[in-house]
């Protein structure tokens, strides 16, 4: 209390209309791939900007190329596996490797996946993500994506 008014704290609590969105370009040579989709997932979350709101998708639109020379850090690539349900009785299995060898895209974008909230907003987060191979030309020049290294060593 100063001089008899109380100072009551506003929050900030942005609008999704407020919120500019901004692309970014990544690439992903000899990127590990845990360090990456963290770095992704919190750039897709909006977490890196003041304006952060949990309950709004203040995230930005993230283009991802080269990620079939992303690397994985000790035996991971072996060891590794993939499971799925095919409704019949069992679990399909795959190591990284075989995974990597088919659909190295799939790896990244499911990693992300399992970093963002597990909320209605996810689905809005990951359809931000671009994912590309190194042979293939992303189709989002037009947007004019800024540079930005993540996943430092």
């Amino acid at each position: 209390m100063i001089m008899g008014k109380s100072i009551i704290g506003k929050t900030y609590m942005a609008k999704p209309d407020e919120v500019p969105q901004k692309w970014y370009i990544v690439d992903g040579t000899d990127k590990v791939v845990g360090r990456l989709a963290g770095d992704i997932a919190m750039i897709l979350m909006g977490k890196h900007r003041p304006e952060y709101t949990p309950h709004v998708d203040t995230g930005e639109y993230v283009v991802v190329t080269n990620v079939d020379k992303v690397v994985f850090t000790g035996k991971k690539l072996d060891r590794k596996r993939y499971t799925w349900w095919t409704k019949w009785p069992g679990l399909k299995s795959e190591t990284a490797r075989e995974r990597f060898a088919h659909h190295p895209e799939r790896i990244l974008t499911e990693s992300v996946r399992r970093m963002l909230p597990k909320n209605k907003l996810a689905k809005q987060m990951l359809d931000k993500l671009k994912v590309y191979r190194s042979g293939e030309q992303h189709p989002h020049q037009a947007q004019a994506p800024q540079p930005i290294d993540l996943a430092k060593k």
